[in-house]
């Protein structure tokens, strides 16, 4: 990226207006290497540069990658209606850089959910044509059941589909809970298979998507990190 000055890194960065960035360096607000820049025409190397505003420090992106552990009742709407959406788990200069949800999960569903500011990255991800499956473990109504499975990797038919639908994988986790991996995105697919299939489900979690997996990020529900490259080269078929 190059240098640029400090007033348009930290504006670049979701931190406010370049007014505003540069009244917050000329009170003294912002330190690099331990020391305070008070110009913010003063120049950096934007390539790994440290900074701390406000005594929190934070690494220059050009652009961010984020796994989140969704928690139930969050919107992945930046115009969230009914439950509060899931930008508001995230520190606030990142909706004004316009980081938004990489696909949807339903308002109910929890796991992981992938965020970033990179256009291109959020199609290339939601497309279809990549067949990236994704593994969500469902918590059924009634019991898990061979012929229940057998049904959903044979396909089931679903409303406005005009074809039968079907998982790539499923398997029973235990009596009430079910894996299955899916390469389509479906309006609530799942549910609906579950329901085609003659179960109910009622509750769902994403576990996986290509080869990225939740539980090696250690996060709790509500927590987020960076992806690095190692965990973006995951973001594939398996």
């Amino acid at each position: 990226m190059g240098k640029l000055t400090l007033e348009r890194i930290l504006q670049s960065q979701g931190f406010g207006t370049r007014k505003w960035c540069s009244e917050l360096i000329a009170a003294g607000e912002v330190s690099i290497a331990g020391a305070t820049v008070t110009d913010s025409r003063a120049t950096f190397e934007t390539d790994g540069l440290e900074f701390t505003i406000f005594d929190e420090s934070w690494v220059y992106h050009e652009h961010i990658y984020i796994a989140l552990n969704k928690p139930a009742d969050f919107e992945c709407s930046r115009k969230a209606s009914h439950h509060p959406g899931v930008l508001t788990l995230l520190p606030e200069q990142f909706t004004r850089r316009d980081v938004q949800p990489v696909g949807r999960l339903d308002h109910d569903t929890t796991g992981l959910l992938l965020m970033s500011d990179d256009g291109p990255f959020i199609h290339t991800q939601s497309s279809p044509r990549r067949h990236i499956p994704k593994v969500y473990v469902a918590t059924t109504h009634d019991p898990v059941t061979p012929e229940l499975v057998e049904k959903l990797l044979a396909g089931v038919k679903l409303h406005d589909e005009p074809a039968p639908l079907a998982a790539v994988i499923c398997r029973m986790v235990d009596t009430n809970r079910i894996e299955i991996v899916l390469e389509q995105g479906k309006y609530h697919q799942v549910k609906r298979m579950l329901a085609a299939a003659g179960n109910h489900c009622v509750a769902l979690c994403r576990s996986q998507i290509g080869g990225l997996k939740l539980d090696a990020l250690g996060l709790a529900e509500g927590e987020w990190c960076y992806l690095g490259d190692a965990q973006l080269a995951l973001l594939a078929p398996i």
